[in-house]
């Protein structure tokens, strides 16, 4: 996590020499192929996300995945929104906080065995993290056009964005376009087998490129669940790719929010931000993992982290929200280093316990 986050500030800071540089790369803003490019980095992330995700640990605690994407969410979003309202009164801060309300999942996965969590708590928190990414990135395309309403120039963005009543609709188109992918990798299993792993590339990219150009990427990331080809006789050769793709998904993104963060930032907004999605998370995270052991409650509740999709969501937002990556950007700071303080101090503590009981 600390080289993670460190790789993570480089990267933004050479963006911003960049931007500072070459003020005119901040016009990529009103390019036309800006939405779609940051939707590809997003949808690669949140299939990256899904791919890595063990169906086994996941059913033996689906309940709690899905009351935390759903409910948990929400919860976050709303505490979240409702703070920055009350501070700051802006209507363009809704948006804000379903930016910053999921974990980013791989940052949990590169914790492996070193994490504190037990065996169940890390599936859990993987299977989470994994989840309320697609979650948080419909809701904050449909809060935004919502958002939208309150702001000069709303019907042109808001069409842009997407009708909240087209929700259903988007809603069902995703999950059509990822049933029809995971039946038709199914079958080439069962009729075709030596033909899986060509035809479930072509599947994906298939779902790809529907995700990116209709900002589908529910679709991306359910298929991530099943849509796993496997190149024969190299099992890890698909994941080891698939790993570098994220990565530099994760760079390039983290690059480009430096080249707009060189515009400006905006500390104090973004420092309310992170530490009231931190807390947020904290909160509802308890009352959803009262079957855990205490130790992983903590740790549950200290698990807020982000990564490329908050990251990616502000670059998706910043055109029609000006001023959007000036204050997740320092938010996503504060996130994880609270993440790391708070981490470091319970294992701190943690150690200091187990040395007395010894004694």
């Amino acid at each position: 996590m600390t080289r993670r986050m460190v790789l993570m500030v480089a990267m933004v800071l050479l963006g911003v020499l960049g931007g500072l540089a070459f003020p005119q790369a901040t016009g990529i803003l009103s390019g036309p192929f800006y939405a779609m490019s940051v939707t590809a980095l997003l949808a690669v992330g949140l299939y990256g996300s899904t791919h890595g995700i063990d169906l086994g640990h996941l059913r033996s605690d689906a309940r709690t995945v899905v009351l935390a994407v759903t409910v948990g969410v929400l919860l976050k979003a709303v505490l979240i929104t409702a703070v920055l309202l009350a501070v700051f009164q802006n209507p363009a801060y809704l948006v804000l906080g379903i930016a910053v309300a999921q974990i980013d999942p791989l940052s949990v996965a590169a914790l492996g065995e070193s994490s504190r969590l037990s065996r169940r708590g890390q599936a859990l928190l993987l299977a989470w993290a994994s989840f309320d990414d697609p979650v948080t990135t419909l809701l904050t395309i449909y809060v935004a056009a919502f958002a939208m309403r309150f702001q000069d120039g709303a019907a042109t963005v808001h069409q842009a964005l997407g009708d909240p009543a087209m929700f259903t609709i988007d809603l069902v188109g995703n999950l059509a376009v990822a049933a029809v992918a995971i039946v038709l990798y199914r079958l080439t299993g069962r009729f075709a087998p030596r033909r899986q792993f060509p035809v479930g590339c072509a599947i994906l990219a298939v779902v790809f490129a529907v995700g990116v150009w209709q900002t589908w990427v529910l679709a991306v990331a359910l298929v991530g669940l099943k849509v796993r080809p496997r190149l024969p006789g190299r099992p890890a050769a698909v994941q080891g790719v698939l790993d570098k793709a994220v990565n530099v998904a994760f760079l390039l993104a983290a690059v480009l929010l430096g080249v707009v963060l060189s515009a400006g930032v905006s500390p104090v907004p973004g420092i309310v931000l992170g530490v009231t999605a931190f807390l947020a998370h904290a909160l509802v995270s308890l009352p959803l993992t009262r079957s855990h052991t205490r130790a992983d409650r903590v740790l549950l509740a200290l698990a807020q982290q982000n990564g490329i999709t908050a990251i990616t969501l502000a670059l998706l937002l910043e055109p029609f929200f000006s001023g959007t990556v000036a204050v997740v950007a320092p938010a996503i700071l504060v996130i994880n280093l609270l993440y790391l303080l708070s981490n470091a101090v319970f294992a701190a503590r943690t150690r200091r316990r187990a040395g007395v009981a010894v004694r």
